[in-house]
């Protein structure tokens, strides 16, 4: 497993990068608020159940598109715990080369 992780260091950038948390459009739209997006104008903007979506720690949300991130509006008040109570995951940096 070391070497693994040490093959692996400096594939990785977080000099600029964001942290996110990705999900499905079914886990995003079980966590969404009143106050937020509602359903409709997220799939009127394209996403639907099977599709990815990211999220930062400032609540910004992306839809995976074939050709990179769009942005779609924002997640508001403790959407952090939200987000990881509904996928299990924490936050993570995206890898240097990944199209970013």
């Amino acid at each position: 497993m070391l070497a693994i992780a040490n093959r692996l260091q400096g594939t990785f950038s977080h000099g600029d990068h964001v942290q996110f948390i990705e999900m499905t459009g079914e886990q995003l739209f079980s966590i969404m608020l009143p106050d937020e997006l509602n359903r409709d104008e997220l799939e009127a903007a394209g996403v639907h159940e099977s599709s990815i979506v990211r999220v930062n720690p400032q609540g910004d949300l992306e839809l995976r598109r074939p050709d990179g991130w769009a942005i779609l509006g924002g997640l508001l008040g403790d959407f952090e715990q939200r987000v990881i109570t509904k996928t299990g995951l924490g936050w993570s940096y995206p890898l240097k080369d990944s199209g970013e």
